[in-house]
């Protein structure tokens, strides 16, 4: 293996490798790079004491005074963007430019919590005559960061930097398909001074998370993934009366009419379809095509047929992944729909192992398939064909999923009809 036996980051130290390992792969070409510690409760419990322990001194030190940290921080991500975008290429797949772009968000996070000060200030309201009412912030102890397997870097900095300058105490548990990069997450943070047991790192997978969920220790819980188990995390981390904020997927949909410009349509749907091999969950899942729009269709077939898997496309994250959704394709196909790009079964040259679905097309499906229904999360778009604009909100309006609507028409008539009405 390339890298050692990923292990805990308790108290400013890795710990011991725990009795359970998961082995950890380079989805470009399959081959197992490390193996990743798979945590007992009995282990998240020793990492949320240690950080109870440091909780006292970190709230009490000045906000002014704890923001530092993350300038320093800020500037080691700066200086070690390359190095940092390699180890996202390399543990997620992502090709070179998605994987710096992710680490450049991850400094605009560092960023802004270097400002908390002048945000977070309380207040002083006189309300009546001699009397005052004071609002004061006050930081919470021990919160977790559960965080998914497709921003390795950038999914952590949406909470660590924010959460720690606010002066809580952290447990991160980064998807155990991804565990390298929240290690060297852990490593710039003590070189940036964060005193030890501030930032904990817990690897692991359902127990991790059922364990974190349930502990009574810990306060709050924020969590990316998918939806069935966002709602999971919800409830039982609610239920222990603790903040929860969970986020799940999502099956967005693009309304494309027929006066919409057929470059910038083609071309963004397929960027959206496409980047980060689909993994996102704001990529475009499905075109809803009003009426006559062949013309878009078939120059984003072109443009979408011009991407490269292993240059231009990255892998999808597992073995497991890229047979799930070949399948996904496959039933779409049996049941009726044309496959107008076919990325299945795809090899890369010098990289036969590799976890590659290439980019996808399928005309012709219908509401009612599972493609148009659930979350994929690869590089595929499904078109389904409407009459009217009324006809594709209704679809799009009965998806479960509500992260995004997009519409591409040079009518701002129609544009503004869409925003209101779509839900």
């Amino acid at each position: 293996m390339k890298y050692s036996v990923v292990t805990n980051y308790v108290g400013g130290a890795t710990t011991e490798p725990a009795a359970a390992l998961l082995d950890v792969f380079d989805p470009s070409e399959g081959s197992v790079i490390s193996k990743v510690s798979l945590s007992t409760a009995a282990e998240v419990d020793h990492a949320v004491q240690t950080a109870r322990l440091a909780f006292p001194d970190w709230s009490n030190t000045p906000i002014k005074d704890r923001v530092q940290v993350f300038f320093r921080y800020k500037a080691l991500l700066e200086q070690h963007i390359e190095e940092l975008a390699a180890l996202i290429t390399e543990e997620n797949g992502k090709i070179y430019p998605e994987a710096r772009a992710e680490v450049e968000r991850a400094i605009e996070s560092a960023e802004f919590a270097c400002s908390l000060p002048q945000i977070a200030a309380g207040e002083i309201l006189e309300v009546s005559r001699g009397v005052d009412c004071r609002i004061d912030r006050c930081s919470l102890g021990v919160v977790a960061s559960i965080t998914p397997f497709n921003f390795p870097n950038m999914v952590p900095n949406w909470t660590i930097p924010n959460a720690l300058a606010l002066g809580n105490t952290m447990i991160l548990k980064p998807s155990e398909l991804v565990p390298l990069s929240a290690m060297r997450i852990a490593e710039l943070l003590e070189k940036a001074g964060l005193p030890k047991g501030v930032f904990n790192v817990v690897h692991g997978g359902r127990d991790a998370v059922e364990a974190i969920c349930d502990h009574p220790d810990i306060e709050a819980i924020t969590f990316v993934g998918s939806t069935p188990v966002a709602k999971i995390v919800f409830r039982r981390g609610s239920q222990q009366l603790k903040r929860v904020l969970a986020l799940g997927g999502a099956k967005n949909h693009l309304i494309v009419m027929p006066d919409a410009d057929r470059e910038l349509a083609a071309g963004n749907i397929v960027a959206s379809m496409a980047g980060c091999a689909g993994q996102r969950c704001m990529a475009a899942s499905v075109m809803v095509a009003v009426s006559s729009t062949d013309h878009v269709i078939q120059r984003l077939v072109e443009i979408a047929r011009e991407l490269v898997p292993g240059k231009t496309l990255g892998p999808v994250i597992s073995a497991a992944a890229k047979e799930r959704i070949e399948r996904y394709i496959d039933e779409a196909e049996a049941a009726g729909a044309k496959v107008i790009l076919d990325g299945r079964r795809v090899t890369v040259p010098g990289k036969e192992g590799g976890f590659y679905v290439g980019p996808t097309v399928i005309d012709g499906v219908t509401p009612d398939m599972r493609i148009a229904q659930e979350e994929v999360f690869g590089p595929v778009l499904a078109i389904v064909r409407t009459k009217s604009v009324d006809e594709a909100i209704e679809i799009e309006n009965a998806s479960p999923y509500g992260n995004a609507a997009s519409i591409y028409t040079e009518s701002g008539g129609i544009a503004k009809y869409v925003a209101s009405k779509a839900s």
